[in-house]
């Protein structure tokens, strides 16, 4: 039943070094980033450390530590601290800017779509999403989901790919039951009825 169904995991993460430390075939980048973020969690959730103080606290030293290299630099005749051009770039920022501009009018044809055309799926779609967003951030603040989000990046693929033949099984029945629940729902609401 398998073969022919499997496809690389590595290859549909892009098959570069994101890919590898998703993977665990970088095992020193993986560890860096699971550490980093376990220290950074600990730190902000558990320590109670403010991520704005922690921010301008390491811009505080950082901008400490190279005035007084510059200044010893003068001093003791010895180079200046290399400090790379930072400039962002319009290509950039234009590319960034038409990422959001896509979301944005993602989310108006969605506003649109329930709000002119009545789209019941779709608001219940939406009512869905929203709702359970809100359930699980009551649960948890934006620093654990982020760190969930990290440990998943580093889990679910290597066990999607350890195990894809079980795991594509058990979808295709649970999305074939969802689906036919679904079609159970009315496409729009009545245009018939009108209000007096």
């Amino acid at each position: 039943m398998g073969g022919s169904r499997r496809f690389s995991v590595h290859q549909s993460l892009g098959g570069a070094s994101v890919a590898d430390v998703l993977m665990w075939k970088n095992s020193g980048a993986s560890i860096a980033v699971l550490m980093s973020c376990s220290i950074f969690w600990l730190m902000f959730e558990r320590g109670g450390y403010n991520f704005l103080t922690f921010v301008a606290n390491v811009l505080l030293l950082l901008v400490v530590i190279l005035f007084l290299w510059a200044k010893s630099a003068l001093l003791l005749n010895r180079p200046l601290p290399p400090i790379p051009e930072l400039e962002v770039s319009e290509e950039s920022l234009m590319g960034a800017a038409d990422v959001v501009r896509v979301w944005i009018n993602k989310a108006l044809l969605i506003a649109k779509e329930i709000a002119v055309h009545r789209n019941l799926r779709l608001l219940v779609q939406v009512v869905l999403v929203l709702w359970f967003i809100s359930f699980i951030g009551s649960f948890f603040s934006l620093i654990t989901l982020l760190y969930l989000g990290v440990l998943l990046c580093l889990s679910v693929p290597l066990v999607y790919d350890k195990y894809q033949e079980r795991i594509e099984d058990k979808l295709v029945a649970v999305i074939s039951n969802v689906q036919a629940q679904y079609r159970k729902i009315p496409l729009s609401l009545s245009k018939d009825k009108k209000t007096q």
